[in-house]
């Protein structure tokens, strides 16, 4: 359990920036270059190669070796464990909401009885 607790921290710290999730959504369309990636900011090719580390580390991202040509391409693996994690809580928050929404139906019942006997 510590080895997932650890893997969803680099994960959601990966995550937490908002050029890595820029990043992570531009290979989500297919492989890139780092200068294919790097275009649409406005900052250094060493910048961008230190984000694509922080995704690589956090097993987002990996980046193979064709000839001169290396690709970075997305690992989807990762953010499906977040979505699971994420998921045991969207359980919670939809029983929640089920809950509250059963009482604002019974408040509002009530109110029109109390509006209905004032008349």
């Amino acid at each position: 359990m510590q080895t997932e607790t650890d893997q969803l921290s680099l994960t959601f710290a990966a995550l937490a920036d908002p050029t890595r999730r820029a990043i992570l959504a531009r290979l989500a369309k297919g492989e890139a270059t780092v200068t294919e990636l790097a275009a649409p900011f406005d900052m250094s090719l060493p910048a961008i190669s230190k984000h694509l580390k922080v995704l690589q580390r956090a097993g987002l991202v990996e980046q193979g070796r064709q000839a001169q040509w290396r690709p970075c391409r997305l690992k989807p693996e990762r953010l499906r464990d977040v979505a699971d994690w994420v998921g045991e809580y969207r359980r919670h928050w939809e029983a929640s909401f089920d809950r509250l929404d059963d009482y604002l139906r019974e408040l509002q019942t009530g109110e029109t009885t109390d509006d209905a006997g004032n008349r």
